[in-house]
């Protein structure tokens, strides 16, 4: 009796095992109800901007009645977004402003989307995640290669590369005079950008510049403008030391200081021409006393002075 009874029992359980099988087989082979998910990956209620809401877009094989809510990492409900109400086969919409059922704003963190369909008597927790980001990123570190350089395109110190360090990973942005000149194509917390003297499609004069360096992150956060690094540099071409060149004695020489970064450049001095080198030029003066135009050239740019000669 006793080897009928344990005979009875283990094929009881090779048939339940086979009917979960099948059914779970089955269960595999149908469509789920939910497709064509899209869900924000990030979301930041403090921005002002585009992110400070979660779109949820969901795709409904058949018609049903939907309750959809948002649970955080716990699975814990955190706020109701839909209750009982009547979802139409196909595309639907629906936003969460990163709030709780008791118009709280909810903590930073993870959270997801949950559907119950009451028809269907199915449950589903969304795998996407949506992160809730209120912390906007800080400039750690931000320093130029260089303080001066020259964009005249001798391929000597063209443009300026600033190395930085973030407190996360987000995107740069630079500023001069208010207008946005660099936008960093990948979110890392360090890194470095260039800028090459121009501001739109214009090429900015010789002069000294601050750019306001600072960054937006994912959730779409930005670092406050009072916390944008500000950084100095110098734009300069070639430029004499002095406009106005006296004390030269007729037959003597000229000399000057030449600040370029430039290897050669040109010079012009009444009907006289040459190249030269170095941060000073140091040239024959005309044998006539008199009032001499002294003209510096290098890639395009140029200074002016006049030199008196007694």
């Amino acid at each position: 009796m006793q080897r009928l009874l344990s005979t009875a029992t283990i094929v009881g359980l090779l048939i339940a095992t086979a009917a979960a099988f099948a059914i779970t087989e089955r269960l595999k082979l149908e469509k789920s109800p939910v497709y064509g998910t899209r869900i924000s990956r990030h979301l930041s209620p403090t921005c002002g901007c585009a992110r400070g809401k979660a779109k949820i877009l969901i795709k409904l094989r058949h018609r049903g009645t939907v309750t959809l809510t948002i649970r955080d990492a716990s699975r814990a409900l955190v706020d109701t977004l839909v209750a009982g109400a009547t979802g139409p086969r196909g595309v639907d919409v629906f936003y969460w402003n990163g709030r709780t059922d008791a118009a709280r704003r909810a903590r930073d963190g993870t959270y997801y989307v949950e559907i119950h369909l009451a028809r269907q008597h199915r449950t589903l927790l969304l795998p996407n995640q949506i992160v809730l980001d209120t912390i906007p990123p800080e400039i750690e570190s931000a320093s130029p290669q260089r303080q001066a350089f020259s964009p005249d395109g001798d391929h000597q110190a063209d443009a300026v590369t600033v190395h930085y360090t973030l407190s996360e990973p987000a995107f740069v942005l630079v500023y001069l005079r208010g207008r946005r000149i660099v936008r960093t194509r990948f979110h890392r917390p360090h890194g470095s950008f260039t800028w090459a003297g121009t501001l739109g499609s214009q090429r900015l004069p010789p002069g000294n510049y601050v750019l306001s360096v600072g960054a937006v992150d994912l959730a779409g956060n930005s670092t406050p403008v009072a916390r944008r690094a500000h950084l100095r540099v110098t734009l300069r071409y070639i430029t004499l030391a002095n406009r106005y060149i006296t004390g030269v004695r007729a037959g003597g020489r000229v000399e000057i200081g030449v600040s370029t970064d430039a290897k050669r450049y040109g010079w012009r001095l009444g009907s006289r021409h040459g190249y030269a080198r170095g941060p000073l030029l140091s040239i024959p003066a005309p044998a006539m006393p008199g009032r001499y135009p002294l003209l510096v050239t290098e890639h395009g740019h140029s200074d002016r002075a006049v030199v008196v000669v007694s």
